[in-house]
């Protein structure tokens, strides 16, 4: 799944298990989402559900699930802890890859619209949403809470972006709604080597946005300890935090025996897990503490992750051009995610939660290897060419961490790195190309396959045959392309990389070479099937370019192989 929107509402209710389960039974009966996590309370009579997907699939279980709430939740006799205003009292939508702010911005007010047309509810936009200024923030929409919405409705000021601008019938059994897009927030907790809150407190306040009260100097190392400093008026003075979008406090948790600092991330990509990590680090050593470890709450993104691992190789001065899942072990251990219990990435990371295992690239070498011996018809050529050019991407990237690795190059670090960094994105794009080529030929035969008995049905199947005939043209002359820029790393490895391991660099030309030159046989079996010209010509131009270039690339590449032994 390339685009994924995460959305998490927040519905009144915590008490009555089956009214939960309708509305997480109405989101899970939507194609192309999966359900994360319901979690209610029953003191705050809240349960928050988080569920992600594709888009479109997200949008209408978020309307699906609203449309449940608004039918099992009567405002009217609603209480609890947490402040509300509607049965479904606050609907955000994040991007979390492949995905623009704008475009869960869009999403939203679609929504928005279909929920206060629809179904009767008024909708107000806050945070990236927001159609106002005063509406940003949650907090000031929510005012007065439920009990407010008689005397607000109908007031110009209080006209809600979509629905009724009245307390009817309807009104007054859902409530109002609050939806927008805004950053995905992570909540995440640093342990203490110490039972005692209030010096999690301390750092927490030097660190959060909102920072605290300026203090004197401490007769202790704890900056909490000083006197409160005052202006000449006798107005306490602020000291601002360390960290934009950074709200923290300290606490003690009995269960681990540790005092922690609890934090949301409200924008990891300005303030990321690393930054806050370390620097709670410094602090803590400062004032006589240790930072033990920490503990991620609930899911994370696969780039914040990704983030925090490449800066710890980078501080330890080594190749960040490693496999993902390196990358990501780097992390969970350099922040001692797993201090507390095991951090399974698969369970933790929301891209892996979403994320199917291609059925060829998750096979072992020999199975699939078996499976192109078969008599099926996929995989077959195309899938075992991109196989062909990963593993020549593999190995240039190989050499330059091997090269970067070494101190008597150690001039050649930053190319290297680069290289390392550019041959594992390449490698796996072309692994993923292993399976979209066999899918490429399977929707091929589901077009053949379909009905032809009546002239629509015929205009429908020629339509289909088009698009997937035009499909798998694009996918092999897009291996073909990847297996180019394979080739221009093994070049770059047999420059630049380790003399040790010039034979490897020049068999990653070769596996480069054997990729690009059979992805292009099967873009060529495959373009006379397809009827549009212009199509057509366009391929023909970018092949044409392509054998161009690859072939001297290719014999300059083998040259300073050759040389070079």
């Amino acid at each position: 799944m390339d685009r994924i929107v995460e959305c998490i509402p927040n519905f009144s209710e915590g008490c009555d298990e089956k009214v939960i389960d309708a509305i997480t039974a109405a989101i899970e009966a939507v194609d192309g989402v999966q359900l994360l996590d319901a979690d209610p309370g029953q003191a705050t009579n809240r349960t928050v559900v988080t569920f992600a997907g594709t888009p479109e699939g997200v949008e209408e279980a978020a309307f699906q699930a609203i449309k449940t709430a608004s039918e099992l939740i009567d405002m009217s006799k609603q209480t609890g802890e947490h402040p509300r205003q509607g049965a479904t009292d606050v609907c955000p939508f994040c991007p979390v890859s492949g995905v623009t702010m704008d475009e869960c911005v869009a999403l939203s007010r679609k929504v928005g619209a279909r929920v206060g047309e629809e179904l009767g509810i008024p909708v107000f936009l806050y945070e990236y949403s927001a159609s106002k200024p005063e509406r940003k923030l949650l907090p000031d929409i929510r005012v007065g809470e439920y009990e407010a919405l008689p005397n607000k409705l109908g007031k110009p000021e209080w006209a809600p972006d979509f629905g009724p601008n009245q307390f009817n019938d309807t009104v007054k059994r859902t409530g109002a709604t609050v939806m927008g897009a805004r950053e995905f927030l992570i909540a995440y907790n640093i342990n203490l080597n110490t039972r005692d809150k209030k010096y999690a407190s301390d750092i927490a306040m030097e660190v959060r946005e909102t920072g605290r009260l300026q203090r004197g100097p401490s007769p202790t190392q704890f900056y909490s300890h000083g006197e409160i400093m005052r202006d000449d008026d006798g107005k306490a003075l602020k000291k601002e935090g360390k960290f934009q979008f950074l709200k923290g406090v300290g606490w003690y948790i009995e269960e681990y025996g540790v005092a922690q600092l609890s934090f949301n991330l409200n924008n990891y990509k300005v303030t990321s897990i690393h930054d806050v990590f370390d620097e709670c680090a410094r602090l803590a050593t400062k004032r006589g503490l240790r930072v033990t470890g920490s503990e991620l709450v609930g899911l994370v993104p696969l780039d914040a992750i990704l983030a925090s691992g490449r800066h710890y190789l980078e501080k330890q001065h080594r190749s960040t051009g490693v496999p993902e899942e390196e990358i990501v072990h780097i992390a969970v251990k350099s922040l001692g995610l797993d201090e507390l219990g095991p951090f399974d990435p698969a369970k933790k990371i929301i891209e892996y939660r979403l994320r199917e295992t291609p059925p060829l690239v998750g096979m072992n070498i020999r199975d699939f290897v078996n499976e192109v011996s078969t008599d099926s018809m996929a995989p077959g050529g195309g899938s075992v060419a991109a196989l062909s050019g990963a593993l020549g991407a593999g190995l240039a990237t190989m050499v330059a961490n091997l090269t970067a690795g070494k101190k008597q190059m150690f001039d050649r670090f930053d190319d290297m790195l680069a290289l390392a960094d550019k041959g594992q994105e390449i490698k796996d794009s072309l692994l993923r190309a292993v399976d979209e080529d066999t899918d490429a030929f399977n929707k091929i035969i589901d077009a053949s396959r379909l009905p032809k008995k009546s002239d629509e049905e015929k205009a429908e199947r020629k339509a289909a045959m088009e698009r997937a005939n035009q499909n798998a043209t694009r996918v092999p002359l897009r291996t073909a392309e990847l297996c180019y820029a394979a080739l221009k790393l093994a070049k770059g490895a047999a420059v630049q990389g380790n003399p040790a391991s010039i034979t490897d660099a020049g068999v990653a030309a070769l596996s480069a070479r054997s990729g690009f030159e059979g992805a292009m046989l099967n873009v060529k079996i495959n373009l006379p099937s397809v009827e549009d010209e212009a199509f057509k010509a366009d391929i023909g131009k970018k092949m044409a370019d392509l054998y161009s270039d690859f072939g001297a690339l290719y014999a300059e590449t083998i040259n300073i192989v050759s040389r070079a032994m």
